[in-house]
């Protein structure tokens, strides 16, 4: 059996009201809901939206989860 897909949920949870996205994990609500029900492809394609999501509230001032190593910051 394959393990579940990891909610990227930071215990962080403060919504932006412009964007309607989590400032912790920049999930939507219905997201954040849905996620333990969600099929495992609607989660993926999900989690593929994040990092342009993180970029976006990043560029804004709202993010406020943790920022993503990258193999250039852990040199």
């Amino acid at each position: 059996m394959k393990p579940a897909v990891a909610s990227p949920c930071v215990d962080v949870c403060e919504m932006d009201a412009a964007t309607g996205w989590c400032c912790g994990c920049a999930r939507r609500l219905d997201e954040i809901a849905g996620w333990g029900g969600a099929p495992e492809a609607v989660q993926r394609h999900i989690l593929d939206q994040l990092p342009e999501r993180r970029v976006e509230m990043h560029r804004h001032g709202l993010w406020l989860g943790p920022w993503p190593q990258t193999e250039e910051q852990d040199r």
